[in-house]
């Protein structure tokens, strides 16, 4: 639990630090681009190809494309259409999909896990219910997208490495590789060359990102998923959120309307 600990003060920075300073200012393509670039970096220099077989180093590279990669084209583009605290609010539903996918793969179904998604939904709508609009409906599917694939990242990885008895970081640099060939497919694709970091603050904030919460953060966070239980696993996901919207709130966005999230995140 130490290292999933660990992992959430980190990130409980990140959230602001992207919705304030570089949505809607840099291309979101370019920051997930520079961001997963960076942390292949980190790791190239670890990573032992011929001790590593064709089909893992290819499993590792899918659950980095969908964890990361995929995971980050649903994320970052999320932050046009809400708030930090809403954004932060609507990944309760992670947890969920992480136990609705280990039991899909267990070949076990607990429908009860319906009616908790349905409960938060309903929290979400409940935030923003005077204002419900296309532009929310959008934000709120982005960060389900966002939500879907860093649980199956974390399900995935937890599961092949649990019949791979290898250390860690001699193979991680497959799982941001996989994560790189999303980013810059989206990128060459998508991206807006007019809307490159213009200051020091946003390429700062950028190579942190890249090196430290990306990099360092998603390698202890799933090294850290390998050590618990599914259950446990899921709660921590949880834990994230209001780390992330205190610091929100108490650097950030000091005038946002604390009745109205905390009565739709005590539904979510």
């Amino acid at each position: 639990m130490g290292y999933l600990f660990a992992v959430t003060l980190l990130w409980a920075f990140s959230f602001s630090l992207i919705g304030v300073y570089l949505a809607g200012q840099v291309d979101a393509w370019f920051s997930v681009l520079i961001r997963v670039a960076l942390a292949t970096l980190v790791f190239l220099p670890f990573l032992k190809p011929k001790l590593t077989s064709k089909p893992l180093a290819l499993k590792l590279m899918l659950i980095g494309a969908v964890q990361l990669g995929v995971m980050y084209s649903f994320y970052y583009h999320s932050f046009l259409f809400l708030s930090v605290p809403e954004v932060l609010l609507f990944t309760v539903m992670t947890p969920l999909y992480i136990t609705l996918l280990n039991d899909a793969l267990n070949k076990h179904f607990n429908p009860r896990f319906f009616a908790v998604a349905l409960i938060a939904v309903l929290g979400a709508v409940a935030i923003r219910w005077e204002s419900l609009n296309s532009h929310f409906i959008i934000g709120l599917l982005l960060v389900q997208g966002a939500n879907i694939s860093f649980a199956t990242g974390q399900v995935t990885y937890k599961r092949l490495m649990a019949t791979n008895q290898l250390d860690d970081k001699t193979v991680f640099g497959w799982f941001f590789i996989g994560a790189l060939v999303v980013a810059s497919a989206c990128y060459a694709l998508f991206g807006n060359t007019s809307k490159l970091p213009s200051t020091p603050t946003q390429w700062g904030i950028l190579i942190y990102l890249g090196i430290v919460a990306s990099g360092l953060g998603y390698f202890l966070w799933n090294k850290g998923a390998t050590k618990v239980n599914v259950g446990a696993l899921a709660v921590m996901n949880n834990v994230l959120i209001p780390a992330g919207i205190i610091v929100n709130v108490l650097i950030w966005n000091k005038n946002a309307d604390i009745m109205r999230l905390s009565m739709g995140g005590q539904l979510c």
